[in-house]
């Protein structure tokens, strides 16, 4: 069992997307309204079968009748009949085309039967409290010689077996329609999605033909939109949600390479699981999907455009807002009230050199308050992969160290940090200092062996062989080879 499900994307309001909230609600409304009402009347129905006459007299003949046509689940009929279970015996026989014409033949109960006229006068009843046929009537049917009807072919994407099977298609149905309905438009979107209906119910007809039963549910057309989205997002890297089996993680990967590992899982399951789901139905969709969307931005002259979140940085969030009063504030003398603007757009942007260093700057005039440690630490948090990021480090280091009362704050994960950064950036005595502070108040810190290591080999390869040597000898305390 193998699940995807995107996390990159969330709907906009500015244009919501109603095609697929209608869908959604379409699908409801089939299953609470006309087939909700269908299995109340069939429940009416198969408790006055159950307190009459007909299981004593149809059930041993349902279990010949699976006995003389070689059913493999003969074994699974006995055990029902054995147990009463005449509800769940009575839904499989309603299942069995075979047997229902059987039971309408003048000889299933011969009329010399002690029990014919009672058996007789409870199936009239029984039949007259069935409803008019509506699900079987409007799915997709897979029996022998069965008529086509093309319309099925579409009806029975808006059927559902179960609360579970709609809400599990809902669910998807919206994870992926929302994203294909703002790239291609409603119209272009509702073709379509019944186009890839459609075509998971082609590929179902063919390969459940004459096995029996019927097909019904909205997954090939939810698959036809997972294979829309793939190919739509092609090689953008996404983040998805998967379970495979019993593991589940999360992983960004390019979104097509999720079409060939769903076709992948559709052929496995098909090949190893029953027929309680038709897998088929879902990989017709996914290929009708991909297709149709792969046709799409070929064809059109405008461009298929991507849906993409906007992010929160694009977003007014005030951030200008403080940094342009802390300004104002700033030079009108006002530094303290300064201080809280600045404080609260490095919260905001918490890797903005400028704002951290006005900030580090501003709160430098109270070298004991908070906000100087505060500031302090995210700077040294900085993701430093540049040299003009390092030397704004170590500056705003020296500072610190400098002037913070009563003494500096540093933290041991903050020490090890610094000093493999010190050392890259050849800062020699500001690199030892803070690994003799790190060895000194945290001797037993898992980052001490790898900076040890790191300060040795850098002050090595500058050619300060006596101090790599002299801080060489900790190495066999820490359990490092040297």
């Amino acid at each position: 069992m193998f699940y995807a499900i995107p996390l990159e994307s969330r709907p906009t309001w500015r244009n919501p997307p109603w095609m697929t909230v209608a869908l959604i609600l379409v699908n409801m409304l089939v299953f609470w309204g006309p087939q909700r009402w269908e299995e109340k009347a069939q429940d009416r129905a198969a408790a006055f079968y159950v307190a009459s006459v007909l299981p004593a007299v149809e059930v041993p003949r349902f279990v010949a009748w699976l006995e003389e046509t070689g059913d493999k689940h003969l074994k699974d009929a006995r055990a029902l009949q054995k147990a009463g279970n005449h509800r769940m015996l009575l839904r499989w026989m309603e299942q069995e085309d075979g047997f229902q014409q059987r039971v309408k033949s003048p000889g299933f109960v011969l009329p010399e039967d002690p029990r014919y006229a009672d058996w007789k006068s409870a199936r009239t009843q029984y039949e007259a409290r069935q409803p008019a046929p509506f699900t079987r009537h409007w799915a997709q049917s897979f029996e022998k010689d069965a008529e086509p009807r093309p319309i099925t072919w579409l009806t029975a994407t808006f059927l559902h077996g179960s609360t579970g099977h709609l809400i599990g298609n809902m669910v998807f149905l919206f994870l992926f329609g929302f994203s294909v309905e703002l790239a291609l438009g409603r119209g272009w979107y509702l073709a379509f999605y019944l186009l890839g209906g459609l075509g998971g119910s082609l590929l179902a007809g063919w390969a459940y033909a004459g096995m029996g039963s019927y097909g019904l549910g909205a997954s090939g057309a939810v698959s036809a939109l997972m294979g829309m989205y793939a190919v739509l997002y092609r090689l953008r890297r996404v983040r998805f949600f998967y379970q495979l089996f019993f593991y589940f993680n999360y992983v960004t990967a390019p979104a097509l390479l999720l079409l060939p590992a769903w076709i992948a899982n559709e052929l496995l399951q098909h090949w190893l699981s029953g027929r309680g789901v038709a897998y088929m139905a879902h990989l017709g969709g996914l290929l009708t999907g991909a297709s149709l969307m792969a046709l799409a931005m070929l064809l059109r002259k405008k461009p298929v455009e991507v849906p993409v979140t906007p992010k929160a940085e694009d977003e007014d969030d005030g951030f200008d807002a403080h940094v342009a009063h802390a300004q104002r504030l700033a030079q009108g003398m006002k530094f303290e009230q300064a201080l809280a603007q600045w404080r609260a757009a490095a919260k905001l942007r918490p890797q903005d050199q400028s704002v951290l260093s006005a900030w580090f700057k501003t709160a430098s005039l109270w070298p004991g308050g908070e906000d100087f440690h505060h500031a302090a630490r995210r700077i040294f948090r900085l993701h430093a992969h540049d040299e003009q990021t390092l030397q704004f480090q170590h500056a705003s280091y020296r500072t610190y160290f400098e002037k913070a009362k009563p003494g500096a704050r540093l933290v041991p994960d903050d020490m090890a940090r610094l000093c493999r950064r010190f050392a890259r950036a050849q800062q020699w005595g500001d690199a030892q200092r803070l690994f003799n502070a790190l060895h000194r108040t945290a001797p037993a810190h898992p980052e001490l062996g790898e900076t040890l290591g790191m300060l040795v080999a850098a002050l090595h390869h500058a050619g300060r062989r006596d101090e790599a040597a002299m801080l060489g000898e900790l190495a066999p305390g820490l359990g490092l080879k040297r």
